[in-house]
């Protein structure tokens, strides 16, 4: 069995393969560019490009999105990436101590849709929580800020292979599907 997993993101490569490899899936990145819609959830955006692609390639496509929500602010998700570029980590560090709340959270959407239409979705959540500062060799916007399940260590002072099993959780989810769905 091959499906397709649309994305050029290593880490998301390398955590659907340490999945659909157990279970003899073969995953293939697909290297074109689809449109990436602007959506209040995850999984509208992860259905969007996943039906998407299987229709245009013919073939079952994957796509998984994940945003992070902060409580204290209240903004979707999906718009905290364009909020980024903007505010500094530190700036965003001053703002939640102002606020009080540091807590948030990343929900992930994995899309697996068919070249018909029809999907298979699955969401989950992944609950954080913000540093006073910036920790780790290489910050990379907040990621410096962000500790998962109130932890001390940010997440860039961990090797990405790690948290794996956090991360691949839906990828875990579309292969027992797929292997429980009948041909």
């Amino acid at each position: 069995m091959k499906i397709y997993l649309v994305t050029r993101n290593t880490g998301k490569l390398l955590a659907a393969k340490s999945v659909f490899d157990r279970y003899s899936i073969e995953i293939q990145g697909v290297e074109r560019d689809y449109p990436e819609i602007q959506a209040n959830t995850s999984l509208e955006i992860a259905k969007f490009t996943a039906i998407e692609a299987a229709k245009d390639m013919g073939f079952p496509a994957v796509r998984e999105d994940h945003s992070l929500f902060i409580h204290a602010l209240g903004i979707p998700g999906p718009y905290t990436n364009y909020i980024e570029k903007k505010v500094s980590a530190i700036k965003l560090a001053e703002l939640i101590n102002i606020l009080g709340d540091k807590t948030g959270h990343f929900e992930v959407a994995t899309v697996l849709a068919y070249p018909s239409g029809e999907t298979f979705e699955h969401v989950f959540q992944v609950p954080m929580t913000f540093g006073k500062e910036p920790k780790g060799d290489n910050p990379k916007g907040w990621n410096g800020l962000i500790r998962l399940n109130n932890e001390e260590k940010a997440i860039t002072e961990y090797p990405e292979t790690e948290r794996l099993h956090i991360w691949s959780q839906g990828y875990e989810t579309v292969a027992k599907y797929l292997i429980a769905k009948p041909s």
